[in-house]
């Protein structure tokens, strides 16, 4: 199929603007804070407030990136669309804003950052500026401009690990060898919000290079066309919610549940470990932004459903082999996380496990988009974000940490039973996962091997699990033709 090696080589080059930048965060910034911050509260505050980045960036896009790839295929309206969706993400940002730091006193006492109300000033011009570019972003998408996408994500990151190395380690030693302005200016004691500095501009900085993009079209505001998109997109903002609370509110509720301190902590630590599984959502987030404009797009075929039960069959064999290169090489993997944040690496494979899963239900979930049933998209996350929470308040006071780290498989595998469950009635697709169960079996089995047998050495270890993924890659190849579908020309 021409179109899904199409879909493939768009999702590659998506990588260079999700993968990679995010690849650096975490090879670079992320083995830099843990480093930086031997007190793992100090971290736990990083994770914690983007962790409230996460649900908010849900609120203020609500659902109208979807809703712009469902308007915008229609060619006569496309720029119409692009306009209106545009100033209406402006409006809600810059009101944001506003309102954010005309309340700051009860906002930061909500988010229990009372004396750090420049953390959560900042924090808001962050949460603003990403929404609001949302927008040109899913234009770029939607005209197939994957390397102008990948390179302002690019120079977003690059300008981020530069002020953040130059606040946080540079500008010390200045300091300390200064007798000047820098000392006037500069607080070495200010470590964690330099970290929204930095944030914060190199969030500014993406907003200006996409000034061309913005100011490409004539601005028109539709009222009635608005007024559909936000009927569209509503459903989605309650379901993009559910997803977020999923995702994010773990962070947010150990705080709460272990006590101000300890609970801090805890979050700084299980942050840590969960950025290496959660490297799972990055090639996730990386096929969603290739796949949602091709979903679409490939819907007025005839061979649709085909086309999207193929595409599920390699995401989910090309997922099983990420998560089993990230759990067998995690004596590597580790060494992205500082010595004292390693004792939450238990997560790791539960977490990239329930991504997984949250990648299924990501590619399933096209049904209700297609066929303007976004309402179905809340029912199934709001019962999956009510799992999430269930799980998280019952069982932290007793497991900890695990508790939350296993609420992601219970929330995401449900997701994916109700939405088959729906779709049987709505838009059936013979994906016939049931095929797919010996890979689950395979690449479980592996990870727990690895997990439990005592290695006498690295090399030993290195070994057989390489091994093991050349064992997996020659089944997939045996079994469904893997390397001959994404490497081999004729049509498949």
């Amino acid at each position: 199929m021409k179109e899904v090696k199409k879909l493939a080589g768009q999702t590659l080059i998506y990588g260079l603007g999700t993968i990679v930048p995010r690849f650096l965060h975490y090879a670079v910034l992320t083995p830099f804070y843990t480093r930086i911050f031997i007190n793992t509260s100090d971290y736990g505050i990083i994770t914690e407030l983007y962790a409230w980045m996460v649900l908010l960036l849900v609120v203020l896009t609500y659902g109208m990136e979807t809703g712009f790839f469902r308007f915008v295929q229609d060619k006569e309206l496309s720029e119409k669309v692009y306009s209106t969706t545009l100033i209406s993400l402006f409006i809600t940002s810059l009101l944001f804003v506003i309102l954010t730091n005309l309340f700051i006193e009860p906002v930061a006492a909500i988010m229990n950052y009372k004396d750090n109300h420049d953390y959560i000033r900042m924090f808001s011009g962050i949460v603003a500026i990403d929404a609001f570019t949302a927008i040109p972003f899913a234009r770029l998408r939607k005209e197939n401009r994957p390397i102008l996408f990948s390179a302002i994500k690019l120079i977003n990151v690059f300008i981020t690990l530069g002020l953040v190395l130059f606040l946080l380690k540079i500008a010390p030693a200045i300091y300390e060898n200064s007798n000047g302005w820098f000392r006037k200016v500069y607080n070495p004691d200010y470590k964690v919000g330099y970290i929204f500095v930095a944030n914060l501009l190199s969030s500014g900085a993406t907003l200006l290079m996409l000034l061309p993009l913005i100011f490409r079209v004539r601005f028109v505001f539709d009222f009635n066309l608005w007024k559909k998109m936000f009927i569209y997109s509503f459903p989605l903002l309650l379901a993009g919610l559910s997803g977020s609370i999923n995702d994010a509110i773990d962070k947010v509720l150990l705080r709460r549940i272990l006590g101000e301190e300890e609970g801090l902590a805890i979050v700084g630590k299980y942050g840590a470990a969960y950025k290496i599984g959660v490297l799972m959502a990055l090639f996730i987030q990386m096929f969603r932004f290739a796949a949602e404009p091709f979903f679409f797009e490939r819907a007025k075929h005839s061979d649709a459903k085909e086309t999207y039960a193929f595409v599920m069959k390699y995401f989910i064999i090309m997922m099983l082999l990420i998560f089993i290169g990230i759990n067998l090489y995690i004596s590597g993997f580790q060494y992205i996380i500082a010595r004292n944040y390693r004792e939450t690496l238990i997560v790791v494979p539960i977490i990239s496990m329930g991504y997984l899963l949250y990648g299924i239900y990501i590619n399933h979930s096209i049904w209700y988009k297609l066929n303007d049933m976004t309402r179905f998209g809340a029912y199934i996350t709001f019962i999956g974000a009510i799992i999430t929470i269930l799980i998280n308040v019952l069982f932290i006071p007793v497991f900890g940490y695990m508790a939350s780290a296993w609420a992601h498989i219970a929330s995401y595998g449900s997701m994916i039973i109700i939405s088959f469950i729906f779709a049987e009635k709505h838009y059936k697709i013979e994906y016939n996962l049931v095929k797919m169960i010996p890979y689950f079996i395979m690449a479980i089995g592996m990870v727990i091997f690895s997990l439990y047998f005592d290695y006498p050495n690295l090399l030993t270890e290195l070994l057989i699990n390489t091994l093991f993924i050349i064992i997996f890659i020659a089944y997939a190849q045996f079994k469904d033709k893997l390397i001959t579908v994404f490497l081999v020309k004729e049509k498949v």
